[in-house]
């Protein structure tokens, strides 16, 4: 009982430091775009992107407010006004959250749910994805895989007595798809498991502290550790895709925003993300530069460009 209060008393504090760090956001939130990002490099990448195409196809000042430390912190900071854009929010993730649903395995149907539960909930757009899905996936170094013939989940179940496999501390007791539910979707358990904090996994499977980690899917190390991710061929984990999400106001009052933020729709994939996140974790290059050069690269700033 104590250590439930004392955690519910951790949540409110920073729930109110997070209100109290956004002085008069919530007045320009309601004539301009006012975009929340997390303390990822992926999301802070991509509220630059939102923030350059719109500045660039519009008349909008845009602000971003980063550094919120979770998808439930920027979700609060839309419902008090402070906010009216995520520069990323995923479906698996809000569906078992904000929502309080089931896992979605199928991402189509997953998709429809939220944008559907969304709108009807605290009306708000949640948009096409970007075209990529950041969801739990298991990975083992590039050499380890080639040892082993590894290409799917599935294929551990020779070496689950004998492997060290570490994973995400929260995992373990995961609802819906977390060990329990991996126990029962793939038909084994792991002798040797260790809980670690998720920025330790990539380290220690690179240097060949655990044979495999469950880490997520566009982590930047990924790419510049050659970690090679296994096919969650049971489906375990369910859809994380990833879209950007506006208030129905902001999109009344600004119909225009519409049409820009559709421009990202299906243009960054899974492998584009990962090397966009390792220039801004791995190289220190700050997100705005590594949004920029995506844009650049891809065209988004020619004036003759078809709005979709």
């Amino acid at each position: 009982m104590m250590k439930t209060k004392k955690i519910f008393t951790i949540l409110i504090c920073a729930l109110v430091l997070t209100a109290c760090s956004l002085p008069g956001l919530g007045e320009n939130a309601k004539k301009d775009v006012v975009i929340a990002a997390a303390n990822d490099t992926e999301r802070q990448i991509l509220a630059q992107m939102q923030k350059q195409i719109i500045e660039h196809y519009t008349d909008l000042h845009v602000d971003i407010i980063n550094n919120l430390g979770s998808t439930t912190l920027i979700h609060t900071t839309m419902l008090k006004g402070d906010v009216n854009m995520a520069s990323g929010m995923y479906t698996g993730t809000s569906l078992t959250g904000e929502l309080g649903m089931d896992p979605i395995i199928e991402p189509e149907l997953a998709m429809k749910t939220v944008q559907k539960e969304y709108l009807k909930r605290y009306n708000r757009v949640w948009f096409p994805s970007y075209g990529f899905a950041n969801t739990y996936a298991f990975m083992v170094s590039e050499e380890f895989a080639k040892e082993n013939n590894l290409e799917k989940v599935s294929d551990l179940l020779n070496l689950k007595d004998t492997i060290r496999v570490g994973v995400d501390t929260s995992w373990l007791d995961r609802k819906g798809d977390g060990y329990e539910d991996f126990q029962k979707k793939y038909g084994f358990a792991f002798k040797k498991i260790y809980p670690m904090e998720l920025g330790l996994l990539y380290s220690a499977v690179k240097n060949g502290e655990m044979d495999a980690v469950l880490g997520y899917s566009t982590d930047g190390r990924i790419n510049s550790y050659n970690l090679v991710l296994l096919e969650d061929d049971m489906q375990l984990f369910p859809a994380y895709e990833c879209s950007p999400v506006a208030s129905k106001e902001i999109l009344d009052t600004h119909e225009e925003l519409y049409d820009v933020i559709y421009k990202l729709t299906d243009r960054i994939d899974t492998t584009t993300m990962q090397q966009m996140n390792r220039r801004a974790a791995e190289d220190l290059v700050e997100p705005q530069v590594v949004a920029r050069e995506f844009l650049e690269e891809n065209n988004f700033f020619e004036k003759d460009e078809v709005m979709k």
